[in-house]
């Protein structure tokens, strides 16, 4: 399972490579193919930089120190040794709702911040399953792939919005490298794509935050050396997400342990996550094949 969710990683970041390649090509011919490649390099490095201090600044979580916490140091300081990650710092959000999130560019500069709504609400197991599962998000590089994703999904936008403001003042598809651009169907097809580029860009980025979450619950629970706890602390932070849901910038929600908003049916498609009764389904399925997280020790 594992290594589906990394084949269908690499397949959805080729695509959306791909797609701010045409991009570029389609807004400036091969020297705005070149610019939208420099503009997402420069974005990733800025993100890539600063990811953690963003996420922080997003969600409203302050650092907390062993005196303030020790519980939680200790129960964090212990995992990360059986994930054999360096100890992230540790963050803690005053607010009744219950979540958990990761950040950070690299294991050896990462965080894991909690809500005091999770710590009052599960036990030390559930807890150990949440804080796993964010540990597991580190170790996959699941904080540096987002911010790929995200930065590439956000240059496609941009150039899409450029294209769009070149279509309202008559300078689209003028490129010097390029011929026929009088033609009707092609102009159609261009137009088509600037509008339809970003929720293609957008439904990508969505859909690999979804994979990312499947396979950091299968790496929580080997971390954890059980994927109950876990799928326990789902079934309890999705009754609680409707109750007291987490007031947090929409830009940050794919960074929790279960999405901070409701929503079904078709608007599944835009959530973050996967649906929490499919991710509760495939940790009990685990539970009764042990080798499949164990790897047989």
């Amino acid at each position: 399972m594992n290594a589906l969710n990394t084949l269908k990683t690499v397949l959805l970041l080729t695509v959306l490579t791909v797609l701010l390649v045409l991009m570029g090509r389609l807004v400036g011919g091969t020297s705005g193919m070149i610019v939208a490649f420099g503009l997402a390099l420069l974005m990733n490095f800025g993100t890539y930089w600063f990811s953690d201090r963003l996420a922080l600044a997003m969600a409203g979580a302050k650092e907390v120190s062993y005196e303030e916490a020790p519980e939680l140091h200790r129960l964090v300081e212990q995992l990360a040794l059986q994930a054999r990650l360096p100890k992230p710092r540790v963050y803690m959000m005053q607010t009744e709702a219950a979540n958990a999130f990761a950040a950070g560019r690299n294991p050896g500069h990462a965080l894991v911040a909690v809500t005091a709504g999770l710590m009052r609400m599960l036990d030390r197991d559930e807890l150990a399953g949440v804080l796993a599962h964010e540990l597991a998000h580190i170790r996959n590089r699941d904080t540096l792939i987002a911010t790929i994703v995200a930065t590439v999904a956000g240059a496609i936008t941009m150039v899409a919005n450029i294209a769009q403001w070149g279509l309202l003042f008559g300078g689209f598809g003028r490129s010097d490298d390029e011929e026929g651009a009088g033609d009707l169907a092609g102009l159609a097809g261009s137009i088509l794509m600037i509008f339809l580029a970003p929720i293609a860009a957008t439904l990508i980025q969505l859909a690999i935050s979804r994979s990312r979450e499947y396979q950091a619950d299968t790496t929580g629970a080997q971390i954890l050396g059980d994927p109950l706890p876990l799928a326990t602390a789902l079934q309890r932070l999705e009754l609680a997400s409707h109750t007291a849901p987490l007031q947090v910038n929409p830009a940050a929600a794919h960074q929790f342990t279960v999405r901070p908003f409701t929503g079904g049916g078709i608007m599944a498609l835009f959530s973050t996550h996967p649906s929490t009764e499919e991710r509760v389904a495939r940790l009990r399925q685990m539970a009764l094949h042990p080798l499949s997280y164990t790897g047989g020790n």
